[in-house]
């Protein structure tokens, strides 16, 4: 299975791709999966760029403060990476096949 990172990936993220596929057993549907979380990811960090530059807030037709719109990206960026992380459960420990000793009736 390929396991090279999409090219349209920052470097960092790539390189993340690239250390998780390496370090799991994961199948395509998997990797897709991590695939959106890495884009997600990109897409939160440009966000982030633009907010940096241009602040949180614009001015609209009546001067009044606006949210720009790359705050709500930012916010559905991290919560799409978060849930993708979920779902691809590398957190989840493997349950051993052993079965508990027997307690009880001799």
């Amino acid at each position: 299975m390929n396991k090279k990172a999409p090219i349209h990936l920052q470097e960092d993220t790539a390189k993340w791709w690239e250390q998780v596929a390496k370090d799991y057993e994961l199948e395509a549907h998997h990797l897709r999966l991590l695939t959106l979380a890495a884009e997600t990811w990109d897409r939160c960090q440009q966000a982030r760029k633009a907010i940096d530059k241009h602040g949180l807030t614009f001015a609209d037709r009546f001067d009044q403060p606006r949210p720009r719109p790359e705050v709500s990206v930012e916010r559905d960026s991290r919560i799409a990476f978060a849930r993708l992380l979920r779902e691809l459960a590398l957190d989840v420990q493997a349950v051993e096949e052993v079965r508990p000793p027997r307690l009880g009736i001799a």
